[in-house]
């Protein structure tokens, strides 16, 4: 046990131990809703350094981690050669660039699957129905109640909640009335409607 204490507060794993203490430290915050896991994307470019696709700190994490390993192992097997002390050092300022040069192609491995779970376009959003047409699939729709399906332009179906400011009594909307989601209320996380002639939308039109 004490060989493999040793190894981890001596040089030149002890520069990715103090680092990945930080990252324990982080990604705890992260589960703890103290921190968001993208938190340093605006900051650092990880592109230059073939590391772009996932949130810099998961990159920075695995490079951290794996140099950590990578250099622990190391002083392991160093410390057993029975080199000088002198040697030694050398050998670990050797094994310190060796390190960070495994952390860095592995990373680059691993971040190519792992891309896949973090898009580069961000998830759609409410507003972006704002402007379409929608079914309506309740009764009736006033300040206080009603709903409604929409079409995405990805093709999806959502059902959202609309209310309509003054309905209009002799042609109120209704299940199956056709409508205009003209304003997404953010307080009460409705869409606002009118009532719309589905020969005027384009996406209709032959």
């Amino acid at each position: 046990m004490a060989e493999f204490v040793e190894a981890a507060v001596g040089f030149p794993t002890v520069l990715f131990t103090s680092a990945l203490v930080v990252v324990i430290g982080f990604w705890l915050l992260v589960l703890l809703g103290a921190a968001d896991s993208d938190s340093f994307d605006a900051d650092v470019d990880t592109d230059a350094l073939s590391l772009g696709g996932v949130p810099v700190s998961v990159s920075v994490s695995l490079v951290i981690a794996l140099a950590w390993f990578a250099s622990f192992t190391g002083s392991v097997l160093l410390a057993r050669t029975g080199v000088s002390s002198a040697l030694l050092h050398l050998l670990g300022a050797a094994l310190l660039v060796a390190s960070l040069i495994f952390a860095w192609r592995m990373t680059r491995l691993l971040v190519r699957p792992l891309a896949k779970l973090f898009p580069d376009e961000p998830g759609p959003s409410r507003r972006d129905f704002v402007g379409l047409t929608c079914t309506i699939r309740t009764g009736r729709v006033d300040a206080a109640f009603g709903q409604a399906e929409v079409v995405a332009r990805d093709g999806s179906t959502a059902v959202v909640q609309v209310r309509q400011d003054r309905p209009d009594t002799r042609d109120p909307l209704c299940n199956g009335s056709s409508a205009l989601l003209y304003a997404y209320d953010d307080a009460g996380e409705f869409f606002w409607v009118a009532p719309y002639d589905t020969a005027l939308d384009p996406r209709t039109a032959a």
